[in-house]
């Protein structure tokens, strides 16, 4: 299983292939990403690896607690803002203080990206759900209305789950098989869009839906 390396979107771009077509692309910024920790299957039960992405700046980093602090010591690596940790089947390849860079996906054709989603604050169910609203007519009672949502005198109430007004946005969401257009550096190019805002956190890895081949 490939890692998950944490970096910052950055913003989009377009730029076009070698048949000249325009191909617009999500700009990911991704710094080797340290290892901080290894667990091993005698002592934690499973085998994983723990990355630490973004580094802080000093001001950030001294607000840390000392147990996280610590955490970041036993590894000689300055804090980071997140970490991210995957499940591994062999952990011996890895050492703390290691770097993971973008070279790690050099022959990947597809990644999965995963970030928090722009919150939109409180909406209405046109917006979030697609209703069509109701009459447009000045008569009509309702627009942007849901429209009844109760039951008869039996069971005489409102099913739950059911869609209404409510927040919208700021949830994780992940894109599945975005294609790999470019590596240049620590900037990692994709085709298509990645939720969040610009300089919002992800995570990268490789597409567990698409089979991967190595690039010519």
């Amino acid at each position: 299983m490939s890692l998950t390396l944490t970096g910052q979107k950055k913003g989009m771009m377009q730029i076009f292939d070698d048949e000249g077509k325009v191909v617009v692309c999500t700009v990911i910024q991704v710094d080797p990403n340290p290892v901080v920790q290894i667990k091993r299957t005698e002592s934690e039960g499973y085998q994983a690896v723990q990355l630490a992405g973004i580094p802080l700046t000093k001001s950030r980093a001294k607000n840390k607690s000392k147990p996280v602090k610590g955490h970041y010591a036993k590894a000689n690596v300055p804090a980071h803002y997140r970490l991210k940790e995957t499940r591994v089947d062999d952990v011996e390849q890895y050492q703390l203080g290691q770097m993971v860079d973008l070279s790690l996906f050099s022959d990947t054709q597809f990644v999965d990206v995963q970030a928090i989603s722009k919150g939109k604050g409180f909406q209405g169910v046109m917006k979030l759900h697609g209703y069509a609203g109701g009459p447009a007519a000045h008569g009509s009672g309702f627009h942007r209305h849901a429209g009844s949502t109760g039951m008869r005198s039996t069971p005489g109430r409102c099913f739950p789950g059911g869609k209404r007004a409510s927040r919208m946005g700021g949830e994780i969401k992940t894109v599945q098989s975005l294609k790999v257009v470019a590596i240049k550096g620590n900037l990692l190019l994709v085709k298509g869009a990645v939720p969040g805002a610009r300089s919002g956190i992800v995570s990268v890895s490789s597409a567990v839906k698409k089979v991967q081949s190595k690039k010519k």
